[in-house]
């Protein structure tokens, strides 16, 4: 829209008879809202929700999304750790994302699966934040299941700029962004530099680097882009550490065991998107994308527990490319009498892992192969929903999905190998549906229910024997199934004002999961979640907005659990709270942002628990002239000694294994703390 407005105005503005056509604003999707919405806990969030708040690293931009948690317990190279309605989704398990139409999350990853990383995100570019939770509808596929949340980026800058951003510990930022209109045709281009070393005693030495070129064409009724990301990114990690050696002064707060720990990563992308909005004829969409994409990371979690010499640091490594198309198409009709919408659609993915492969290392150098795989695998997907207007207060959907899932792994490893090859196949059809009423102009109520999934590794489907230890191994389906269902009401008397809450469960066949730390499949069990969440967005007048979420969960194991073990399902989150005041008014603007995330059984018996944590983070913006704005960023605000993530397990430090005190190993809890107070200064200088 802003593109010919733009180009338009340039054409008139040669003629002096011709008036001005007005400036258009272009803000990003608005949030759902009465009459639009199909569910309580589905929204969109418009680039003022979420620009304005301070974030420490890329991904923190998802804690946009109601409920949704934000950590990290490495370095800043590496995905973040999420959390959103009971599950510890570990770096993106059953929590969607993409970004500009590209799926994020990677499955059968060297590290884990759904690995989703936000570290080639430029916040600056993105143009809003599109959520859904719950597997209610037809078009939310794999890794849906608690989520997802979709990003675009901006075709259009309002203007060229340059940014420069210092902090402490060696932070530096510098980001260049701007496009430029030529008739309907819209070039825009980013480039960002970041380095790092944080808090930590061993220095975190990030080095970053960020490509964006974007060319689009056409209008809002019609137009396609093609869209360039190139990202690279090398760091030193400081992974978590025990609380006893901390409690003994032996190792400090933002001390390592291994100063060899990290990782580097890179990230290729070349993406198309064409869309035709036809009127009556209904719209169309359709992208595809090719990603290139290398992945190492080097980990110690245990120290010398297995490798009392040499020590327990392990080598992740992944190298693929990424092949997808999608296409979609909506229109109006009308079933039995009854106007309606139909929109069906078909996805392709293809993953080509030239290798995925775990390594036992010292001081990152190979001394061991445990796996290492060549993967290919096609998920393909259709789906089909079918809205319709009962009355004038009752409307409903149904949706069905087909997924049919195809791999094939061949084993590179010279003892198991061979024997943990295969193929093979799997597929599921989930049905969806929902029931909204209105019993009042600012009232709406909403009943969902559907069917979803998540992959597991495809490694595990095919695996028969334990690399670690050549025992035999049990095997976890492909596909794993869930069901869930949620009440909600929304309540909206007017644009500044919206309330939603939700009642919600999902049940899940299994908690099967391949695990890429140790190289192994862990058989779980059948699970159930519920809980309630509340959302509050409020803008007092014109200066002053007010945010507020609320989610209670509740996540168990289900049936009679095995000697020794509980039905807690460990790290599942069970209270999360985040508020926030932004505030803009001239040349000044700020945001005051708190989130809480409560304590949670670290085992499946609830003997051990984590502490809760508490962060307070301030953003501030002044605008010195119209082209200078300054700005100030304090992150944990309060300076908190609170931890980011919590783990209980065994492990062995190099002095307990020379005094003899190891033993099986000793179970602690491992923590990554929070960093301290962090500021960041910026300036921004617009062309």
């Amino acid at each position: 829209m802003l593109a010919t407005a733009v180009s338009s105005s340039v054409a008139m503005a040669q003629s002096p008879t011709a008036s001005q056509l007005p400036e258009i604003e272009v803000i990003g999707p608005r949030d759902a809202a009465i009459g639009s919405a199909d569910s309580a806990s589905e929204g969109a969030l418009e680039r003022d929700a979420f620009q304005s708040r301070p974030k420490l690293r890329p991904g923190d931009i998802v804690e946009a999304v109601p409920g949704v948690v934000a950590t990290q317990h490495s370095g800043d190279g590496k995905a973040n750790q999420y959390f959103l309605r009971g599950f510890n989704l570990d770096h993106g398990t059953d929590f969607s994302v993409s970004v500009d139409g590209m799926p994020v999350n990677m499955p059968t990853h060297g590290h884990g699966q759904g690995y989703a990383d936000l570290n080639f995100l430029i916040p600056e570019l993105v143009s809003g934040v599109r959520y859904r939770k719950g597997p209610y509808f037809a078009e939310s596929g794999d890794f849906s299941l608690a989520g997802s949340a979709s990003m675009d980026y901006l075709s259009v800058l309002p203007a060229p700029f340059a940014q420069l951003d210092l902090g402490q510990n060696g932070y530096k930022r510098m980001l260049a962004a701007g496009s430029r209109v030529v008739n309907d045709q819209v070039w825009m281009a980013a480039v960002e530099l970041m380095g790092n070393d944080g808090p930590w005693q061993v220095p975190e030495d990030l080095r970053k680097a960020n490509a964006v070129l974007r060319f689009s064409q056409g209008s809002k009724a019609r137009g396609f882009a093609v869209t360039g990301m190139a990202y690279k990114s090398d760091w030193t990690a400081t992974d978590q550490i025990p609380q006893r050696a901390v409690s003994s002064g032996e190792l400090d707060r933002f001390g390592s065991l291994n100063p060899t720990d990290g990782g580097s990563s890179r990230r290729l992308s070349l993406s198309a998107r064409w869309h035709d909005d036809n009127g009556p004829a209904g719209r169309t969409n359709v992208s595809a994308y090719a990603i290139d994409y290398r992945f190492d990371l080097f980990s110690d979690f245990t120290y010398f527990l297995n490798n009392p010499i040499d020590g327990d640091q392990f080598e992740q490594t992944d190298r693929r490319r990424v092949f997808g198309a999608q296409a979609s198409h909506s229109f109006a009709n009308r079933l039995g009498g009854l106007a309606g919408e139909l929109s069906f659609g078909a996805q392709w993915r293809g993953d080509r892992i030239g290798e995925v492969g775990l390594y036992d290392t010292v001081a990152r150098t190979r001394t061991n192969t445990v796996r290492s795989d060549k993967v290919s695998q096609d998920l393909v997907s259709v789906y089909g929903q079918q809205l319709v207007g009962l009355s004038d207060r009752w409307r409903a959907y149904v949706g069905l999905r087909g997924d049919a899932l195809a791999y094939d792994v061949r084993g590179r490893e010279p003892n198991y190998g061979a024997a943990n090859s295969g193929s093979g196949d799997d597929a599921m059809v989930s049905p969806k549906a929902g029931l909204i009423f209105a019993p009042a102009a600012a009232h709406e109520l909403y009943f969902n229910v559907g069917r979803g999934f998540h992959s597991n590794d495809v490694r595990g489907a095919t695996i028969q024997t334990d690399p670690a230890t050549g025992e035999p191994a049990e095997r976890v389906p492909a596909l794993v199934k869930g069901l869930g269902s949620e009440l909600g009401w929304r309540f909206q008397p007017s644009e500044r004002l919206s309330l939603t809450a939700a009642l919600w469960q999902l049940k899940l066949d299994s908690e099967l999961v391949y695990v890429g730390d140790a190289g192994t499949t862990e058989p779980g069990r059948a699970s159930s979640r519920r809980g309630v969440e509340a959302t509050l967005r409020w803008q007092l007048d014109g200066a002053w907005r007010l945010e507020a979420d609320a989610a209670l969960s509740r996540a168990r194991f289900t049936g009679t659990p095995p000697d020794g073990e509980g039905n807690y399902i460990d790290n599942a989150p069970e209270r999360v709270f985040s508020a926030g005041v932004a505030y803009e008014n001239g040349p000044w603007s700020g945001s005051l942002r708190l989130r809480y995330l409560g304590s949670r059984a670290l085992t499946t018996t609830d003997s051990v628990r984590s502490s809760s944590s508490t962060v307070l983070n301030l953003g501030a913006r002044y605008a010195v002239t119209p082209q200078l704005t300054l700005g100030l960023d304090v992150f944990n605000l309060t300076d908190s000694a609170d931890n980011d993530i919590e783990y209980f397990y065994a492990s062995c430090t190099s002095g307990e294994v020379a005094s003899g005190a190891c033993g099986g190993g000793i179970d602690d809890r491992h923590i990554h703390p929070m960093e301290p107070r962090t500021l960041r200064v910026s300036a921004r200088w617009t062309f």
